[in-house]
């Protein structure tokens, strides 16, 4: 059942399932559709068809639209790396109907009004799924945060380490000090990329092929260093902090004793983090390359369990994409330096499916999946009531997924705009058969009609 093959229902639907994911736990269930919302959840098998569109997926199961609040669509100004047409299209059919969009790598980055204009007007008309943006907090911003907040945005990222991109520099403490307060006082939610600059001058820095080279240049140090002065400015300020792709456990035990402090601190991770090791990236292969990096099994053990104990908020994909020549990959006739690459992961179709293959293998259920990758993101960013479950009330983003079926990964087939991802080649458990978006079927071959959201 692909994509565009349900027909989009324009009066009531129901969707019937033997198998619906629901808050409070997994059970059969018939979802009735009106007016893009979900207006009642019935016993299976009871809500006759009479004037409503039907659809009985069986025994495939029904989720809520995942919600990935880490997307990096990089247009306008490098939408040769990925734009919102192609992003959201892969979003889609990956079984994600609500992208936050990063504020960096677009040219100019959401910064400022004007930024956040010129990114609203590059959407119009492009998104297959629903779209909201983050702002950024700069070296000399701080007045802007209060305009960008009052337009809509989510929150507020700034980074700790240099981003990559001179036109969104990191914070130093003075910079920080000021734009947490500042968040502080309009009630925003800061999000952090958390890893410190002095660690990484210091660590050894060795270009080439070989992984554990680069992995050295990224110590677990860079994050603790980086977490432990990020929390100890939000117990100062008062702020409101939300840590980005956690890739090290050594950071949770901070975490702990900041929540139990009273500090307001969430963390997320990614699939990369959860589903990859270290030991398995080939040499050359910069398409795992990322920042911070893919560590060891052992950490990646600690992650899972730290997220099995409700530690993280959320999973979300950090998708980052860039050109291949970028990349240096290999076969596009690149060096494969680790050191010199793009750093980021290509994955944002694929977080679904490579979550649930290690979930399942782990002995988790698919409701714990839809907490961490549904229920969890929406509540980060203040859209529980709307996105994150399917509950009466909430928008009709659903998701026929079927968890038996297996699939092998070609990079070309997939549909963000440069055809590199590390699971390229692997075979995932786990595939998405059809995606609503309020209600109405998503085909990514037919026209788009995502809509721009703001904080309520």
């Amino acid at each position: 059942m692909p994509l565009s093959e349900t027909p989009h229902p324009d009066g009531p639907a129901v969707i019937r399932s033997r198998r619906v994911v629901l808050p409070d736990g997994e059970r059969p269930a018939d979802v009735l559709i009106q007016g893009g919302r979900i207006e009642q959840i019935a016993a299976h098998g009871s809500l006759l068809a009479g004037d409503r569109h039907l659809t009985d997926l069986g025994d495939t199961v029904l989720l809520p639209g995942l919600v990935d609040t880490h997307v990096h669509v990089n247009e306008p100004g490098r939408t040769e790396w990925e734009g919102f047409a192609t992003a959201t299209r892969a979003a889609a059919a990956g079984g994600v109907t609500t992208v936050i969009d990063m504020p960096l790598n677009s040219v100019p980055p959401t910064t400022t009004v004007d930024g956040l204009d010129a990114k609203r007007k590059t959407a119009e008309g492009q998104a297959w799924v629903d779209l909201g943006f983050w702002g950024g907090a700069i070296p000399g911003n701080t007045g802007d945060l209060e305009p960008l907040h009052t337009a809509g945005v989510f929150g507020f990222k700034s980074f700790l380490a240099p981003s990559g991109v001179d036109e969104f520099p990191h914070v130093e403490q003075a910079d920080l000090e000021s734009a947490l307060a500042e968040q502080a006082r309009i009630g925003a939610l800061a999000i952090i990329h958390a890893e410190d600059p002095a660690v990484l001058e210091a660590a050894p820095q060795q270009p080439g092929v070989h992984y554990r080279d680069f992995l050295a240049s990224r110590p677990d140090d860079a994050e603790t260093a980086a977490v432990a002065r990020l929390l100890d400015t939000a117990r100062r300020t008062g702020a409101r902090v939300h840590i980005l792709h956690v890739s090290s456990a050594a950071v949770l035990p901070l975490l702990r004793r900041a929540r139990a402090d009273g500090v307001r601190v969430t963390a997320e991770t990614c699939p990369h983090y959860l589903t990859l090791a270290a030991e398995e990236v080939p040499d050359g292969d910069t398409a795992f390359k990322c920042c911070p990096p893919i560590r060891d099994e052992s950490n990646r053990d600690a992650l899972w369990a730290a997220l099995a104990a409700g530690e993280f908020i959320a999973v979300v994909s950090d998708h980052s994409p860039s050109t291949p020549d970028l990349k240096l990959l290999k076969e596009y006739g690149g060096s494969g330096d680790f050191a010199a690459a793009w750093g980021g992961i290509a994955s944002l179709q694929l977080g679904l499916p490579a979550i649930w293959t290690e979930a399942r293998r782990r002995g988790h259920s698919l409701s714990d999946v839809v907490r961490w990758m549904s229920a969890g993101p929406a509540s980060l960013v203040g859209l529980t009531g709307t996105k994150g479950a399917i509950a009466v009330g909430n928008d009709a983003d659903l998701v026929a997924f079927d968890p038996d079926g297996e699939f092998a990964v070609q990079a070309a087939a997939l549909h963000h705009r440069n055809p590199v991802t590390p699971y390229a080649g692997r075979t995932l458990t786990g595939a998405v058969r059809t995606t609503w978006l309020r209600g109405r079927v998503v085909d990514v071959e037919g026209e788009p009609f995502g809509r721009q959201i703001t904080r309520s």
